[in-house]
């Protein structure tokens, strides 16, 4: 089964197999292809680990009883970052209500608006500057935050990106533009910036 799943490394090829009968194996080889990309998407949107995976596991459940159907009128990239993108607006809209319910009930429900916040454990295994530089792309508008995450973190084309989020080429090139410009802002700005030129300056 493993071998049949490594050897569909298209989204034809994989939704030829799931069409076929072959539905583990395209299943397996769908989820293996784009995992990386979709808990990517999540955990830029959700920024919380836990959050992020379990947001994983309903996008390909939602996926994979819909693959069936997949008509071909995007990619199933393109596809499964719409539902990425909807399954975690549910997910903090879920959260928000929940919070309500709990607002003004004792001292330990105070907090819930940080619930996003990472916990001391998955702050440990972080850098300094990987939190730092969270912070700089949080303070990014939405769509100049989501073209440089997918453009520096996922790699794609502004072709790819056009096609994913429905935004022109132009427009998109605009964004990245301006989100680089205000990152190295913050950069020039921060603690790391006169150790980065001493360490330049060695070589």
């Amino acid at each position: 089964m493993s071998t049949i799943a490594l050897s569909l490394d298209s989204d034809a090829q994989i939704l030829e197999a799931y069409r076929s009968g072959a539905t583990e194996q395209a299943a397996t080889a769908f989820v293996r292809r784009n995992q990386r990309f979709v808990y990517s998407v999540a955990m830029r949107q959700l920024n919380h680990t836990e959050d992020a995976r379990d947001a994983s596991q309903e996008v390909f459940m939602r996926a994979l009883k819909g693959l069936d159907g997949f008509k071909g009128d995007s990619t199933l990239q393109t596809w499964l970052y719409r539902i990425t993108i909807n399954v975690c607006n549910n997910m903090r809209r879920k959260k928000k209500i929940v919070s309500w319910f709990t607002i003004g009930e004792g001292p330990e429900e105070r907090d819930v608006a940080s619930q996003h916040d990472l916990s001391p454990a998955e702050t440990s295994v972080q850098t300094d500057f990987e939190r730092f530089f969270a912070t700089v792309l949080a303070k990014l508008p939405e769509k100049q935050r989501e073209t440089f995450a997918l453009r520096y973190y996922d790699e794609l084309s502004y072709e790819e990106i056009s096609t994913l989020v429905g935004t022109s080429v132009g427009a998109l090139k605009a964004n990245y533009h301006w989100a680089i410009k205000k990152i190295a802002v913050h950069l020039r700005e921060s603690e790391y910036y006169e150790s980065w030129r001493e360490a330049t300056n060695e070589h």
